[in-house]
């Protein structure tokens, strides 16, 4: 995977001085135990770290104010464990500007009967200061996640690890920077966007370059890296040369690996981790690229076909939010409408991401029929099979809209020996026939993310720390 930031999480709890100095240790020894047992616990994907018990206003303000400024901080964990009060929490949080999970637990998980007294109660009041602390950041509008349940629990653990993948990908979003080589598709409205109003909200940069620059990138690349390359594609991946004749195999697959390595350094070179080409502009190339992006999407790189720029950011995000299991930029490419056998077969002629492979990929080389160039090298394979999602991004004058359905993955019926592509087959679990009428009505592109790792709630909660309009087909 493409490296992201170490990040980690800054964990605080509420209290008061009412309670007495004894209190405030207790409760500053019982939640640094808590963080410590999470953190012990195996589940989480990023470290929590422990900041103490806060009481005033003036120190939760410094303390927001300084999970702002390290960027190591994908976010700040708050706990009430005793009765904060939440006018003490107000300028801080309208401050800060990280996600922001509330967890609303207790030390213990059980009402001890027989031996509860006022100590106990002053060490163990989140239900009341829960409710506190939820109403002012319900009245500030701060988009905060809510955890409820006892800390120990795997299924709280769950939602943690969960949300911390979700406030990494926001994070990292706005690093984003997709290089566009030439423009989109011509003629085409829905992969048209505000370029400056995705920078505004989501942090996407979108730099438009000639096909040219990247074409002058390729021509630096070694004739001893390619070989190097094809040597271990070629222990990686099945090598089938079909019926073209040694010699063209082998240049044609050596060409898709300098266009893997000039698109590489190129992006590497000035911070880019997604691109765009467009079947249209390929002035100076042989080929398409094909293979080259199917190896660098398996590395992490966002990618979308046609100069969709919007999708191959949000394919970068997702795949940042995913680890980069199972998430591919994907096209409802043809349709089953059989009764019974209702699904869409999804593919993009070359750039299907083997993240998705049940099998071991083929490297192929045929001609696509489209663009007028040689014919490319693309890894083909089958899709996998499981429950996930397929979720696209549009842009309408009142903002972007994140439309998504759930869906149940399967691999194809039948092989296709004359459609030489990778695929995946999928159903919306609300049936395709009222998925696809719902998702046309809401004004969904034909490109997507699909997704087998990612869950209906990240992505709804990826959505609200974007402030950002839905549709959830279901």
């Amino acid at each position: 995977m493409k490296n992201t930031q170490d990040y980690k999480f800054w964990f605080v709890t509420g209290s008061q001085f009412l309670y007495g100095e004894d209190q405030l240790k207790q409760v500053g020894s019982d939640a640094e135990d808590i963080v410590n047992k999470l953190n012990a616990s195996g589940k989480l994907p990023y470290e929590i770290v422990y900041k103490g018990v806060m009481t005033t206003a003036d120190g939760i303000t410094d303390f927001m104010k300084e999970a702002n400024y390290h960027d190591e901080v994908a976010g700040v964990m708050t706990w009430m464990h005793t009765f904060s009060p939440a006018k003490n929490w107000i300028r801080g949080t309208k401050l800060l500007q990280k996600p922001l999970l509330h967890l609303a637990t207790q030390y213990l998980n059980n009402i001890p009967y027989d031996t509860i007294d006022f100590d106990y109660m002053n060490l163990n009041q989140s239900a009341h200061g829960d409710r506190e602390y939820g109403y002012i950041n319900t009245r500030l509008n701060k988009n905060n996640k809510v955890v409820y349940g006892y800390w120990g629990d795997e299924d709280v653990q769950a939602e943690i690890a969960s949300w911390e993948d979700v406030a990494v990908a926001y994070n990292e979003s706005f690093k984003i920077k997709v290089a566009l080589f030439g423009d989109k598709m011509r003629n085409v409205a829905v992969t048209d966007g505000d370029k400056v109003e995705a920078q505004i909200q989501m942090g996407w940069t979108v730099d438009y370059y000639a096909v040219g620059d990247l074409v002058a990138e390729m021509d630096k690349v070694s004739d001893e890296d390619i070989d190097k390359k094809y040597k271990e594609l070629g222990e990686t991946y099945t090598m089938v040369q079909g019926d073209n004749s040694a010699e063209k195999f082998e240049h044609n697959v050596k060409y898709q690996i300098r266009e893997y390595f000039g698109l590489k350094r190129f992006m590497d070179d000035r911070g880019y981790t997604a691109f765009s080409d467009n079947f249209e502009d390929l002035y100076g190339m042989e080929q398409l690229p094909g293979l080259a992006t199917q190896l660098l999407m398996a590395e992490g790189y966002g990618f979308a076909g046609e100069g969709d720029w919007k999708t191959a950011a949000f394919d970068r995000l997702l795949k940042v939010l995913s680890h980069n299991k199972q998430t591919a930029f994907m096209e409802d490419y043809t349709l089953d409408l059989r009764k019974g056998h209702e699904a869409v077969l999804g593919s993009h002629m070359l750039e299907v991401d083997p993240t998705l492979a049940s099998d071991k990929p083929r490297i192929e080389v045929h001609p696509l029929d489209i663009g007028g160039k040689e014919d490319p090298a693309r890894l083909v394979f089958t899709g996998s099979e499981g429950e996930g999602v397929d979720v696209t991004i549009s842009d309408f004058r009142d903002g972007f809209n994140m439309i998504s359905y759930a869906v149940n993955a399967n691999k194809p019926e039948k092989e296709t020996p004359h459609l030489p592509v990778a695929k995946q087959l999928w159903t919306p679990k609300v049936g395709l026939k009222a998925g696809s009428t719902a998702w046309i009505y809401a004004g969904g592109g034909h490109h997507t993310v699909f997704s087998l790792a990612i869950t209906e709630e990240q992505l709804a909660d990826l959505a609200k720390m974007f402030d950002m309009n839905t549709t959830v087909i279901d």
